[in-house]
């Protein structure tokens, strides 16, 4: 059983319009790095709110976050007896470095068959899971670090994934372009049935961690929209036998890169 540790803390609750994914999470976390006084986060990313467990006032919290303006009020504040799980970080850590694995194992297995099958949906769809694994490794690898380390990790995850993201667009106008072959669809549709296996155990490893201060919750919105990038593939794979055409994997394929480009530009905003 974990041991726990009671103090006196303040609880105040933000209301932030503008965080709807973990890359707002992460900007987050670690601007309010910066402030010594905050004990822990409470993200709820569905309602678009942030609880801060602190000391002393909030003013100086609410300007650092009113500067990364994501259009964020305080909506309440008050003193609560905090309990602290002395293992919860482990816990936490250990489903995270679960789901990076499955991450890299699908974006290996992505890459090869759709490189083997010509999907262009594929291959974008193996890049995001890369994409979503520089996520959960900055997550993994930055705790515990300073500031700057920090945000020279974000940096360097956010131009990497920007590059694939942009090569890969470059490749579907290629594509579009000249002549192509039809992807396989069989491949297409099997390995993104597969893939959206993996990411269902993903939702589940999350959820089951999940705990009453929903630090989890975010790493879920995420995986949840790796399933619907399946479910994409999936049918852009029904969509090529019908129609006999590369069209339909080449639209999914554009529109993962987008998914991926917009990732790396809120991940960037971590380095400023």
């Amino acid at each position: 059983m974990d041991k726990t540790i009671e103090e006196i803390v303040s609880k105040t609750t933000f209301r932030i319009s503008k965080m709807d994914c973990p890359s707002e999470e992460q900007i987050i976390r670690i601007k309010l790095e910066e402030h010594p006084e905050v004990e822990s986060l409470d993200f709820d990313i569905p309602n678009r709110k942030l609880a801060v467990y602190h000391r002393g006032g909030y003013e100086s919290i609410s300007a650092s976050l009113d500067g990364l303006m994501l259009d964020s009020h305080v909506l309440s504040s008050e003193q609560i007896i905090s309990d602290r799980e002395e293992k919860k970080e482990i816990r936490q850590r250990r489903v995270l470095f679960q789901v990076l694995l499955i991450n890299l194992f699908f974006f290996v297995l992505e890459m090869i068959t759709g490189f083997i099958a010509g999907s262009m949906g594929l291959v974008a769809d193996s890049l995001d899971m890369l994409a979503d694994s520089i996520v959960y490794s900055l997550s993994l690898f930055a705790v515990g670090g300073t500031i700057s380390k920090k945000k020279t990790i974000a940096k360097t995850a956010g131009y990497f994934q920007a590059l694939l993201a942009i090569l890969g667009f470059a490749e579907v106008i290629r594509r579009f372009l000249g002549y192509e072959e039809i992807p396989g669809f069989q491949t297409m549709i099997i390995i993104s049935f597969l893939a959206l296996t993996g990411n269902v155990i993903c939702l589940y490893l999350l959820q089951k961690s999940r705990s009453s201060d929903a630090h989890m919750q975010a790493s879920m919105i995420f995986t949840s929209n790796d399933v619907i990038v399946n479910i994409g593939v999936i049918i852009a794979g029904v969509l090529v036998y019908l129609t006999s055409s590369k069209l339909p994997d080449l639209v999914v394929g554009a529109l993962v890169f987008v998914l991926v480009g917009r990732g790396a530009y809120k991940i960037l905003q971590l380095s400023k």
